[in-house]
């Protein structure tokens, strides 16, 4: 059986395309099962967290190889 190459990304923008045959179920129902077990207040507290994580970071340089 032949696995189909897939960009979910692009292609199942509007939902799975593949169904039962999504490489990807095991994310989807991970997925599911956190915005079922969390409620909003989490989720903005760990998105607060998540972004003053980024802001206190110190900036990454990227040094072109071309110079």
């Amino acid at each position: 059986m032949e696995v189909q190459k897939v960009n979910c990304q692009e292609q199942c923008v509007n939902g799975c395309i593949l169904g039962d045959k999504c490489p990807n179920i095991e994310f989807r129902e991970a997925a599911s099962n956190f915005i079922e077990g969390t409620s909003l207040d989490d989720m903005l507290q760990i998105a607060e967290a998540a972004r003053m994580k980024k802001l206190t970071e110190p900036p990454k340089w990227v040094i072109p190889e071309d110079i």
